[in-house]
């Protein structure tokens, strides 16, 4: 199992409006590309929230052949449409981990 995770700070400004935008629209886009077969979004705790509220995404994938039909297919656009939407307002991170039992 593949664990495509996406960590991002997110400006008290938009917060409310990037929540919803992402509950409704990017993650159930990003799902709709079929190279992942469930996620998980989470609030991260513990953290400085003077600037901002950081929530990472988690995104289960059956196979490395299944993210990688993802980044070569669908990445680029779906990154770019959070770029335009929220230009300076996020800013994230991405790291891909293998679970191990």
């Amino acid at each position: 199992m593949i664990i495509y995770n996406v960590t991002t700070h997110v400006d008290h400004s938009v917060h409310d409006a990037w929540l919803k935008w992402m509950q409704e629209e990017h993650i159930p886009e990003v799902l709709n590309t079929g190279c992942f077969t469930n996620h998980q979004l989470v609030k991260l705790l513990e953290t400085d929230e003077t600037e901002g509220i950081t929530y990472a995404v988690q995104y289960y994938a059956d196979s490395k052949a299944a993210y990688n039909r993802y980044t070569s297919i669908y990445a680029a656009r779906l990154r770019q449409a959070v770029a335009d939407k929220w230009g300076d307002k996020t800013v994230g991170f991405r790291s891909l981990m293998q679970v191990v039992h």
